[in-house]
C-alpha cells in the first residue's frame, strides 16, 4: 500500500482551493489529474519583476512595477471604447486601459486618490506611457510580494497563468519532508540539497539559469525519476529471472527444414543473434532478450528460427504484435514457411469469434497447433495452451510490463523474446528496456537496394503526381502518407480522405484509403486489395507505420514530413525498398521551415541507418518531444531530460543494482525510503514484486 505520507500528493487535483471541474480538466491535459503531477510540472520561463523605475526612467517594452498615485477614471461614452485610468507618480503621468472593464471592480482596486503597485508590460501610446491590463494590483504593503520573479509554466488553451500558479502552489504547500533515498556520497558529489528543497528552488527560478536542465535543483529531480525507474527495472528483471526456465537444446531438424526452405541466406548479424538467442535457451535461467533491428533487417526470420529450437523440444510458441494488421501480416510471412517444414501455426485476434475461434482454442489446448501469432487475444482468460514455452512479443513498446508477465503466465517458466524495429539510442535502451539482454541486427539482408530520399516543396505537388503516373506506368506501388495533425484522428481522417478524392480523380479506382478509423475488416480489404495489386495507390495515416510488408510497394510520399518525428519518419520509409528494386521515397514540406525540422529532413536524406537517425532524434527533439514518445513507447519521463541527463542514467543504473543487493528486500532505513520513492513516481508494479516475491 502506498505510505501514508503520501496521501496528500495523490489526490486528485480538486482537492486543491479554487479548482472545480472545470479548471481540473484544463489541469489534468497539461499536467495530469493528481496533486503529484503539478508538482512534476515544472516553469518553462520567467517573468521578472523586480524593475521599478519612476514614470520618467520607465522603458517601453519591457514588465516594470510602478508605485503610482490614482487621479481619475475616465469612463468610455461608448462601451467598444476602452475604460482608462490615469495616475502619476512625482516624475510623470501614465494611463492604465481597460478593454469590456468593469467600473466597479476598477474603482474598488484602484481608488482615486489612493497609492496602488502596479505591474504589467509599458507600452508607448503617443506620447505618453500606458499598461494595457496590469498583471497585477496590489497596495504599498505588497509590494515585496509584487517586486519578485514570476514562474511561467506550460498552459492549455482556457488555462491562464494565474490559476495554474495558484493550483501549482497549492500543490506545493501539500509536499510532505521525505528521508533521503539517493545514496549519500553521491549527494555530497554533485552538492544536491534534499528532495523537497530541490522541488520547491525549481519553482522559484530567479533567472534563466535556474530552468535549465543543468541547475542542481533540476538535475537532482531527474535523477530521482531516472532511479526510481531503473530500481523499478531490476525488481521487475530479479522476479522475472527467480522463476527458473527450462532450458532447450533441440536437435536442430526444424531448423534445418526451415533454413532449407529460406529464399535467402541468414546475414552474419542474424546467425549472432540466433547464437545469443540459442545460449539463452540452453541456460537454466528464462531468457528475457530484446532483439533490436532496424527496418528489414529480419527480425521475424530470427524469432521464427528461435521458435522452432523450442518445438524441437516439445514447447509451443506465441508471437504477440501491437495491431490485428500486423498480427496478420507476420501470419502471412511465417505460416507459409512454417508448414513446409511441418508446422501447424494459428492466428488469434480479437475479431476471431464463435466456431473458428473454438477450433483454434481446441487447437491450442491439445498441442495440435505449434505456433500461435496474434494480438493480446493470445492471452485472455480463456486460452488455454498445451505447454507454452516461448513468447515473441513485437514492438514492445506498445504492451506493458503486466501484460508481458500475464502472457508468460500461461506457461512454466516461459522464455522471452522482444523484438523492436524502433532504433532506440543507448541512453535509452537503459530506460526502456533495462531489464533485458540486447542482441542488434545491423545488416540489411542481401539484395535490398539503397532508398533514394528526396525532399520538396508541397508547391510541387502536379509535377509530383506526373512522376507518381510513370511510376506506375513503369509497375510501381505507391503508399501516400497524410499529415499527422496533433491530437486530431478527425482531422487527419479529413485530410486522408480528401487527399483519396483528389488522386481518385486522376487514377481513378486505382487508388485505396487505409485509416485508424476503420474497421478491422475494412483495413484487411484495404491491405489485401493493395497486395494483390487491384490498388496501385494506398492513401493512408500513420496506420501503417510498422511491420507491415509490401515487397513490391517501392514508392513513399510523405505529405507534411516537417510534422513527424526522425524516428517516424524512418519507419515510414521502411516500408518501402523491401524487394529488389530501387525505390524512392518523397518527403514534402509546407513552408516556412524550422531549423528543427530543416535539420530532420537533412538526416533523412543523408543515411538510411537507423541507429544514426536515434541519435540525432535525441539531440535535435531533447526534452520537448523525447523521441516522440507516443510514437516510439518509450517512458514518459516528467523531470529527466534524456538529452541532457543522459549521464545520469547508468550512475542510476548502478546505484539501484548495488543497493538491491545490498537490501533486496527494501528493509533497511534507506530501503524504507526507496520504497517511498517507487510509490511517489508510481512504480507500485515493482512494489508489489517485492512483497510477493
Amino acid at each position: 500500500m502506498r505510505p501514508e505520507i503520501l496521501f496528500e500528493l495523490f489526490k486528485p487535483v480538486t482537492s486543491l482551493k479554487g479548482v472545480g471541474p472545470r479548471i481540473a480538466a484544463l489541469l489534468e491535459k497539461v499536467a495530469g489529474s493528481h496533486v503529484v503531477d503539478l508538482c512534476w510540472h515544472l516553469p518553462s520561463g520567467l517573468i521578472d519583476r523586480r524593475y521599478s523605475p519612476t514614470v520618467a526612467e520607465a522603458q517601453a517594452g519591457v514588465i516594470a512595477t510602478l508605485t503610482l498615485t490614482i487621479l481619475t477614471h475616465k469612463k468610455p461614452a461608448n462601451r467598444r471604447m476602452p475604460y482608462k485610468v490615469i495616475c502619476e507618480d512625482e516624475t510623470g503621468k501614465i494611463e492604465l486601459v481597460f478593454f469590456h472593464a468593469h467600473e466597479d471592480y476598477l474603482r474598488k482596486n484602484l481608488p482615486e486618490g489612493e497609492i496602488r503597485v502596479v505591474s504589467g508590460k509599458l507600452e508607448t501610446f503617443g506620447n505618453g506611457l500606458q499598461i494595457t491590463h496590469p498583471d497585477h494590483i496590489g497596495t504599498l504593503a505588497e509590494i515585496d510580494q509584487l517586486k519578485t520573479v514570476e514562474a511561467v509554466y506550460p498552459l492549455t488553451a482556457g488555462l491562464t497563468l494565474k490559476t495554474i500558479s495558484k493550483a501549482v502552489n497549492g500543490a506545493l504547500q501539500a509536499v510532505p519532508e521525505l528521508p533521503e533515498w539517493i545514496d549519500p556520497n553521491l549527494v555530497k558529489r554533485e552538492k544536491w540539497t534534499g528532495w523537497k528543497t530541490a522541488l520547491l528552488s525549481a519553482h522559484v527560478p530567479q533567472s534563466e539559469d535556474d530552468l535549465a536542465p543543468g541547475a542542481p535543483g533540476r538535475r537532482r529531480l531527474a535523477y530521482d525519476e531516472l532511479f526510481s525507474n531503473q530500481l523499478a527495472l531490476a525488481i521487475m528483471r530479479r522476479e522475472m529471472r527467480k522463476i527458473k526456465g527450462r532450458s532447450y537444446t533441440g536437435d536442430g531438424r526444424l531448423r534445418q527444414a526451415l533454413t532449407t526452405h529460406l529464399p535467402f541466406e541468414l546475414t552474419n548479424a542474424q546467425d549472432m543473434a540466433l547464437s545469443e538467442i540459442s545460449d539463452d535457451m540452453r541456460s537454466e535461467n528464462r531468457m528475457l532478450r530484446l532483439l533490436q533491428g532496424d527496418v528489414g533487417s529480419g527480425k521475424t526470420v530470427v524469432a521464427l528460427m528461435a521458435m522452432a529450437t523450442a518445438i524441437e523440444c516439445g514447447a509451443q510458441a506465441v508471437l504477440m504484435a501491437p495491431t490485428e494488421v500486423l498480427a496478420r501480416q507476420h501470419f502471412a510471412t511465417i505460416a507459409p514457411l512454417a508448414e513446409k517444414a511441418g508446422l501447424d501455426v494459428v492466428v488469434l485476434t480479437g475479431r476471431d469469434k464463435g466456431k473458428p475461434r473454438q477450433a483454434t482454442l481446441d487447437k491450442l489446448a491439445s498441442g495440435e497447433a505449434h505456433i500461435a501469432i496474434g494480438t493480446h487475444a493470445l492471452f485472455q482468460d480463456d486460452v488455454v495452451y498445451h505447454n507454452l514455452g516461448f513468447a515473441v512479443i513485437d514492438e514492445q513498446h506498445r504492451f506493458g510490463v503486466h501484460q508481458r508477465l500475464q502472457l508468460t503466465d500461461k506457461g512454466a517458466g516461459v522464455d522471452v523474446l522482444v523484438m523492436t524495429a524502433t532504433p532506440i539510442p543507448r541512453t535509452l535502451m537503459l530506460t526502456a528496456y533495462g531489464d533485458m539482454d540486447v542482441s542488434r541486427l545491423m545488416e540489411k539482408p542481401v539484395g535490398r537496394k539503397p532508398i533514394d530520399t528526396r525532399v520538396l516543396s508541397a508547391g510541387r505537388m502536379e509535377e509530383m503526381v506526373a512522376g507518381i503516373e510513370r511510376s506506375l506506368q513503369s509497375g510501381a506501388k505507391v503508399f501516400w502518407i497524410c499529415p499527422l495533425v496533433e491530437e486530431s484522428e478527425k482531422i487527419d481522417l479529413a485530410a486522408a480522405e480528401e487527399r483519396h478524392q483528389e488522386l481518385s480523380h486522376v487514377f481513378g479506382k486505382r487508388v485505396g484509403l487505409i485509416h485508424g478509423r476503420m474497421k478491422a475488416a475494412e483495413k484487411d480489404a484495404a491491405m489485401a486489395a493493395f497486395s494483390s495489386g487491384e490498388t496501385r495507390i494506398l492513401v493512408a495515416t500513420t496506420v501503417i507505420e510498422v511491420g507491415v510488408d509490401i515487397p513490391d510497394a517501392t514508392v513513399m510520399v510523405i505529405e507534411h514530413a516537417e510534422r513527424f518525428g526522425l524516428a517516424q519518419l524512418h519507419q515510414l520509409r521502411g516500408r518501402v525498398g523491401r524487394g529488389d528494386r530501387a525505390s524512392t521515397c518523397l518527403l514534402m514540406y509546407a513552408q516556412p521551415l524550422g531549423e528543427t525540422a530543416k535539420a530532420r529532413l537533412k538526416i533523412m536524406r543523408e543515411t538510411e541507418d537507423g541507429f544514426v537517425i536515434a541519435e540525432e532524434d535525441l539531440k535535435l527533439r531533447g526534452a520537448g518531444e523525447l523521441l516522440g514518445t507516443r510514437q516510439s513507447g518509450l517512458p514518459e519521463f516528467r523531470l529527466a531530460d534524456m538529452a541532457e541527463h543522459g549521464d545520469l542514467i547508468p550512475i542510476a543504473r548502478d546505484d539501484a543494482t548495488v543497493f538491491l543487493q545490498r537490501d533486496p528486500q527494501l528493509e533497511s532505513d534507506r530501503g524504507q525510503a526507496v520504497r517511498t520513492l517507487l510509490y511517489l513516481f508510481s512504480c507500485d508494479t515493482a512494489v508489489r514484486n517485492l512483497r510477493s516475491g
